[in-house]
């Protein structure tokens, strides 16, 4: 008959937290930091402004202002100069982002009172920060806009370079062309008033 050996499991090794001992500005006080290699430590940077009532300010985007607002738990994106295609196109991609990140609930992507904004609703979480997930959340659509925003600049950077500095191929030999007395095809002397019957301007 076959033997099978039952061996007792092995047991876990048990996680070990850190303390990393920093000294501080002030030589009064001890900076302990507790490193736990269980939790994951997020980084991000964001430019943002907080406003009289709490809500965070994102002025960062090409196209969209973004606020989060802190008491009504809502996100909304408000065109920033007029509403158009690639203004919605922008809203539209950041509510996606938010969604499928599970920052935001899926039914509450609506429109907010203001034309041409979009908004959605932050879910409610016992475990995490949601107003930080969300910033963290916005902060990596960003990264991800970010190309397509340094291109475009760059476009109308090199169309503006065009017109104001043409090379020797769009530009001719002549230099500075002063003005003359008369400039176009319609005269501004000579020609017969319309206002009053038989006289001429001068």
């Amino acid at each position: 008959m076959p033997k099978i050996n039952i061996a007792a499991p092995t047991p876990p090794e048990p996680s070990t937290i850190k303390l990393n001992i920093n000294p501080p500005e002030d030589p009064n006080l001890i900076r302990i930091e507790i490193v736990d290699p269980n939790v994951e430590k997020l980084i991000f940077n964001i430019q943002a402004r907080r406003a009289l009532n709490g809500d965070i300010m994102i002025f960062d985007h090409k196209d969209i202002d973004i606020v989060v607002m802190n008491g009504q738990k809502k996100i909304v994106a408000f065109a920033k100069d007029l509403m158009s295609e690639v203004v919605y196109g922008a809203e539209s991609r950041l509510m996606e982002h938010l969604r499928k990140s599970g920052i935001i609930e899926y039914d509450s992507i609506q429109g907010g009172n203001v034309y041409g904004s979009l908004e959605g609703k932050i879910h409610e979480s016992k475990d995490l920060d949601a107003i930080k997930m969300s910033l963290y959340q916005i902060s990596q659509w960003m990264d991800i806009e970010k190309p397509s925003m340094e291109a475009l600049e760059a476009h109308d950077d090199m169309f503006d370079d065009i017109l104001t500095t043409p090379d020797v191929e769009s530009s001719t030999d002549l230099g500075e062309v002063p003005h003359g007395d008369e400039k176009g095809s319609i005269k501004k002397h000579g020609m017969f008033s319309p206002y009053y019957y038989g006289r001429y301007t001068y």
